[in-house]
């Protein structure tokens, strides 16, 4: 369901994911068409490969109803102009409906870039195949 959206397609046509209990790693081969204007990726890619693994970390523990994003903060370390990011998300803390994850997005020689850490919130979107869900 997440590989197939037009994000996913469209945008970001390279990424990866793998989902664990508390846990998720989202994978991305850097093109130029992610670059601003100096020649690096912009920080939507950042945040988006951040974001996308903290919360399949907290959805990882919720089987029954998606998670939404209610706040994200990120925190960017170095410019990424080539090779492949690897984000690392993990579960750090739930309550009944929050759930708070933080992540950490690799470049290919393993030096962090970014990190960041969000709070998530328990929806009333129910996770079936009727939405794609399996």
């Amino acid at each position: 369901m997440y590989l197939a959206t037009k994000v996913n397609t469209e945008i970001f046509d390279t990424i990866t994911a793998r989902i664990y209990n508390e846990g998720a790693e989202i994978g991305l081969t850097v093109s130029d068409k992610y670059f601003h204007a100096l020649d690096a990726i912009h920080g939507t890619v950042y945040f988006k490969l951040l974001d996308d693994a903290a919360f399949f970390a907290a959805n990882s523990v919720v089987h029954d109803y998606f998670v939404l994003t209610s706040s994200f903060n990120i925190n960017l370390i170095r410019p990424v102009t080539e090779g492949k990011l690897k984000a690392v998300g993990k579960l750090r803390s739930q309550t009944k409906n929050v759930y708070i994850a933080e992540s950490t997005l690799y470049n290919e020689q393993g030096k962090v870039v970014a990190f960041g850490t969000g709070t998530f919130m328990r929806s009333r979107i129910a996770l079936t195949p009727e939405i794609g869900y399996k």
